[in-house]
C-alpha cells in the first residue's frame, strides 16, 4: 500500500468519527475505488473526457479534457463522472484529487452529490479564487446553480500535489461540510434540505484533474 493511500484510510477511519454532522458513530463503508482495475462503476457524462491513467502510484481516473462535449439543461459544470447504482442519504465521501490544469483564477475541481438527474443536483466549486461563482456549495434546481455555502475560503490553494478532500452530509439537519487536506474544520459550509438523497461524482467545471482512492461511507437508499 503506498503511503498516501495508507493516510487517507487512516485519515478515514480516524477523522469520520469526529464530524459533527453524522454525530458519533462512523458510517459503513459501501464502496471504495482505487481505479486499479479500470472504472466500471463510473458513467462519465463525457466518456471521450476521461481515461484511467498509469502513474507512479499507481492508476488513477483522469479527466483530461478541459471542455468536453457535454452541455447541461442549466449553466452548471460540464465535466461530471458519477458512482453508477449508488443513491445515498447521508454519507461521507472521501478522495484524492490532483488538480492538471495550469494556474488561474477559477482552476477548479468539483465533486457532485444529491445528483438526481441533471437539472436537480448539488455540488462544491473547489476554486482557486473565491466570488459569487467559483470556491463555494451550489444548488442546481431546474435553473442556473445557485450559491448556497454559509461559510468558504477566500480560495482553494491549488498546486501540483495530490490533496485529499471530504464531504460530509446529513440530510435530517440538512448539513453539508466541505473539508480540504485538515479533516477536523471545514472549508465550506452550508445548509439544505432540497435533495435528500442522490448520486456521488467527480469532475470539474471546465478544467482538468484526476482521481484516486474514493470511499464513500453512508445510508444507502432506494430511489423514490
Amino acid at each position: 500500500m503506498s503511503r498516501n493511500r495508507g493516510m487517507l484510510l487512516m485519515a478515514t477511519c480516524c477523522m469520520v468519527a469526529c464530524t459533527d454532522a453524522l454525530a458519533d458513530e462512523v458510517p459503513p463503508l459501501i464502496f471504495e475505488e482505487a481505479f486499479e482495475n479500470g472504472a466500471e462503476h463510473w458513467e462519465p457524462t463525457d466518456t471521450k473526457a476521461w481515461k484511467i491513467k498509469k502513474t507512479e502510484r499507481g492508476h488513477v481516473f483522469s479527466q483530461f479534457e478541459k471542455r468536453s462535449k457535454y452541455e447541461p439543461p442549466h449553466r452548471s459544470p460540464y465535466n461530471m463522472a458519477l458512482l453508477r447504482e449508488f443513491n445515498v442519504g447521508d454519507f461521507v465521501l472521501d478522495a484524492e484529487v490532483l488538480s492538471t490544469h495550469e494556474d488561474y483564477g477559477h482552476r477548479d475541481a468539483c465533486l457532485f452529490f444529491g445528483y438526481q438527474d441533471p437539472a436537480h443536483f448539488y455540488y462544491v466549486h473547489l476554486g482557486k479564487k473565491t466570488d459569487d461563482h467559483a470556491n463555494q456549495i451550489f444548488i442546481v434546481n431546474e435553473a442556473p446553480r445557485t450559491k448556497i455555502s454559509t461559510k468558504t475560503t477566500p480560495g482553494t490553494d491549488w498546486d501540483d500535489q495530490w490533496h485529499h478532500v471530504r464531504i460530509v452530509r446529513s440530510v435530517e439537519s440538512g448539513s453539508i461540510e466541505i473539508y480540504f487536506d485538515d479533516m477536523e474544520t471545514p472549508i465550506m459550509t452550508a445548509n439544505d434540505k432540497t435533495f435528500l438523497w442522490g448520486r456521488v461524482g467527480v469532475g470539474s467545471f471546465d478544467d482538468t484533474s484526476d482521481w484516486d482512492n474514493i470511499q464513500l461511507r453512508g445510508t444507502r437508499v432506494e430511489k423514490p
